[in-house]
C-alpha cells in the first residue's frame, strides 16, 4: 500500500464517522506542540480527542518538559477558543529504558531502523492505553512531519491493530492537503518553540557534531 492510498483511507474513514450519531473517541499520540497543531484542529471536528504524550525518546529531560509545556499551552488556548474538551495524558517519563532498548543502533542514520523501532515503541504504548481505556481509535500526529515516512508509520499502526482488534487504527497522512504548511503557519502564529533535532540522544549527538563541524569550517575560513 502506498502513501496516497493511506490518505484515501483517511478520507474514507472520516466519511463513515460523519454519519455517526456520536463522535467516537480517539487517542492521539502527540510528540510536540508544532506537530500537534494541525492534526488536532483537523481531527477535533470528527472525534472526542485525548492527547497521549508518551515520548520517552526525548533527551534531555529539560527538553522533554519544554516540549510538553509548549503542547499544553497550545491545547489550553485551543480549548478556550473552540469551547471543546480535550484531555492530555502524560505517562511517566522513562528515557533510561528507551535508551537501553535502542543503544545498539546508536550509529545508524536518521530515518533508518532505529527510528522505525522508536516509532513502534511509542505507538504500541499508545495503542495499549487506548485498548485499556476503551477508545474507538488511535493514531499519531507524526505523519505531519516531512522528516518522517508516513508509510512506515501507517504500517506500524496496521500491525498494531491486529494485536488490539478492539481499537481501530486511524490511517493518516496529515501532510496532505497542505497540512504541513498549515502546521507551520499555526506554530508561527503562536510563536511556538520549534526544536532543532528530532528528540533522542542519538539525534542530538548528530546535531551537535554538525554544529561543531560548521563552527570549525567557519573559523578556518575566517583565518
Amino acid at each position: 500500500m502506498n502513501k496516497r492510498l493511506y490518505y484515501k483511507l483517511q478520507l474514507k474513514e472520516l466519511e463513515k464517522i460523519q454519519k455517526m450519531e456520536d463522535k467516537p473517541r480517539l487517542l492521539l499520540h502527540s510528540c510536540c506542540g508544532p506537530c500537534n497543531t494541525y492534526p488536532m484542529e483537523y481531527l477535533s471536528e470528527f472525534f472526542d480527542l485525548t492527547l497521549f504524550f508518551n515520548n520517552h525518546n526525548i533527551y534531555p529531560e529539560a527538553e522533554y518538559q519544554r516540549r510538553f509545556a509548549e503542547l499544553l499551552k497550545y491545547v489550553e488556548w485551543f480549548k478556550k477558543e473552540n469551547n471543546v474538551v480535550i484531555d492530555v495524558v502524560q505517562p511517566a517519563y522513562d528515557n533510561e529504558s528507551y535508551y537501553e532498548l535502542l543503544k545498539h543502533r546508536a550509529d545508524e542514520k536518521e530515518g533508518g531502523k532505529r527510528c522505525t523501532m522508536c516509532f513502534a515503541l511509542r505507538m504500541k504504548e499508545a495503542m495499549q492505553y487506548a485498548a485499556q481505556h476503551n477508545y474507538d481509535y488511535m493514531t499519531t500526529v507524526m505523519t505531519i512531519s516531512r522528516h518522517k515516512n508516513s508509510m512506515v508509520l501507517n504500517q506500524i499502526g496496521e500491525r498494531l491493530q491486529r494485536s488490539y482488534p478492539h481499537v481501530k487504527y486511524f490511517y493518516s497522512d496529515f501532510k496532505k492537503d497542505d497540512g504541513y504548511r498549515k502546521s507551520i503557519q499555526i506554530s508561527r502564529k503562536h510563536n511556538m518553540y520549534r526544536q532543532t533535532y528530532c528528540g533522542c540522544q542519538f539525534s542530538l549527538n548528530v546535531r551537535r557534531s554538525l554544529e561543531a563541524y560548521r563552527k570549525e569550517r567557519h573559523e578556518t575560513s575566517t583565518k
